[in-house]
């Protein structure tokens, strides 16, 4: 029996299109969701594993909407052939586990997609550190300005308790406490 699997990531996006091409395949049951594929729970994912038998072949629009990564790809891959059934994509008919060629390519194709994923993760950590040597700077601006730190740190040396200076540069405590503890003022 051909069962299809179909997922989108957020509740805005539409199944329509996957489950009429897995219709249009020949599947007689489609498992649904809208939840993220990095995410382990995956309830109709768990169900449909758990529904699998001999013989059964499920067929999924493109690889992504079954798994994100190669590891997650093999795990799905491996629980099928555990239960005797196969996989097949409609996008990459490549990824086709009912043949020994399909399982061969299909394992190299999720290794270079994966290889792909760490080379585009390497070029963008190198590229946040190229940009904060020249001085970019991530994340949200910082609440307090260095002379109103300055103001911070010698109001609580006077005796003002860090509440009241907070309140006096309009800021919360936590924040104050912070900026005050961070390794730039202490070496100041």
């Amino acid at each position: 029996m051909l069962t299809g699997y179909a997922r989108v990531s957020t509740d805005d996006q539409d199944l329509r299109l996957q489950r009429a091409s897995l219709k249009e395949a020949g599947c007689r049951r489609i498992f649904e969701e809208k939840v993220s594929g990095a995410k382990r729970d995956r309830p109709e994912l768990a169900r449909m594993l758990d529904q699998i038998r001999d013989g059964d072949v499920v067929v999924v629009t493109r690889l992504d909407r079954l798994a994100r990564s190669t590891k997650d790809l093999l795990d799905i891959a491996e629980k099928l052939k555990e239960a005797g059934a196969g996989l097949r994509s409609l996008a990459e008919p490549w990824a086709d586990t009912t043949s020994p060629a399909g399982r061969m390519v299909l394992t190299i194709f999720a290794g270079i997609a994966e290889f792909e994923r760490e080379l585009i993760h390497q070029r963008t950590s190198s590229g946040r550190v190229a940009a904060k040597a020249r001085g970019v700077r991530f994340g949200r601006p910082p609440k307090l300005t260095a002379d109103q730190i300055a103001l911070g740190e010698r109001l609580v040396r006077e005796g003002t308790s860090v509440r009241e200076a907070a309140k006096l540069l309009k800021c919360h405590h936590a924040t104050l406490y912070r900026a005050l503890s961070s390794p730039d003022v202490a070496s100041a």
